[in-house]
C-alpha cells in the first residue's frame, strides 16, 4: 500500500514537535538563566555540577556583561521558570490563563498550579531526582493516584490525594537511589512521605512561602500582559 506525502498541516506538526525538543545539555540551560534549576537532580548538589565551574552563559561572549531592557528581564524570568518545570511555551501559556481565571494573585496561582503537576509532586516526594526523570516514571506507569493508574505528568494532585509506588516498581534502581538521596533537598511541610510504603499523602496545597527559589512572578505576569 503507497504512502502519501504528508500534507502542508502534518509537516508543519511533526516540524514543530522536533523543533520544541531539546537535545543539548541541560547544564547550558542553568548556565543560561544564572542559576542553578537542578535539572539533573544529586549532581546539582556535587562538584561534578558544570554550573558550578563555570557560572556564566555559555558561548564566545558568555563572560560578558549582559545588558537587558526590561522585557529581556520579564522574558529571563519566564524562560527559568519553563525550564524549571520542563515545559513548552504552550504548555506554560495554558497554565498561566488557567491562573487568570482564578481568585488571588495571578503570579502565585500560577505557581501554585505549577507545584501541583503529578511529576513535580513525585519528584518533591523524593521518588526520582528531578523533574524529567519524574516524568519519564509518570508516563511509564509507575505511581498510582488513590489506588488507580494515572501516567499523565500534567494530572494536577488535590488535598488528600495519594500518590504510590507500584509494588512491581519499587526494587528500581533509579527510584531507589533517588529515595535515598532525598533528604539533601528535603521534603515540603505541605506533603507526607512513608518510605516503608512507597507512599505519599498531600496534606495542604502548596503556599507562596513554600516555595524556597528565586522566583519573581510578577514578571510573567508583566511580561504577558502586554
Amino acid at each position: 500500500m503507497a504512502v502519501g506525502r504528508p500534507n502542508a498541516a502534518e509537516f508543519n506538526l511533526v516540524e514543530e514537535v522536533i523543533l520544541a525538543r531539546y537535545l543539548e545539555s541541560s547544564c547550558r540551560l542553568c548556565r543560561r538563566e544564572r542559576m542553578k534549576l537542578f535539572l539533573k537532580g544529586d549532581r546539582c548538589y556535587t562538584d561534578k555540577c558544570a554550573f558550578e565551574r563555570r557560572g556564566y552563559p555559555p558561548g564566545q561572549h558568555g563572560r560578558a556583561r549582559a545588558k537587558f531592557s526590561d522585557y529581556g528581564i520579564q522574558l529571563r524570568e519566564k524562560q527559568k521558570v519553563k525550564r524549571m518545570y520542563g515545559l513548552l511555551e504552550k504548555q506554560f501559556r495554558n497554565y498561566f490563563e488557567s491562573a487568570e481565571q482564578q481568585k488571588g494573585i495571578t503570579g502565585t496561582s500560577l505557581l501554585m498550579l505549577l507545584e501541583r503537576r503529578l511529576d513535580n509532586i513525585v519528584y518533591r516526594m523524593g521518588f526520582a531526582n528531578s523533574r524529567s526523570q519524574a516524568r519519564q516514571l509518570v508516563r511509564h506507569n509507575h505511581f498510582l493516584i488513590n489506588g488507580q493508574k494515572v501516567n499523565i505528568p500534567s494530572y494536577l494532585v488535590r488535598i488528600g490525594d495519594t500518590v504510590q509506588l507500584k509494588e512491581k516498581s519499587r526494587q528500581n534502581r533509579h527510584i531507589q537511589e533517588a529515595m535515598e538521596a532525598v533528604a539533601r533537598r528535603g521534603i515540603p511541610e505541605w506533603l507526607e512521605v512513608d518510605q516503608e510504603k512507597f507512599q505519599g499523602s498531600v496534606r495542604m496545597l502548596p503556599t507562596r512561602e513554600d516555595l524556597t527559589m528565586p522566583i519573581q512572578e510578577h514578571l510573567i505576569v508583566e511580561l504577558y500582559s502586554k
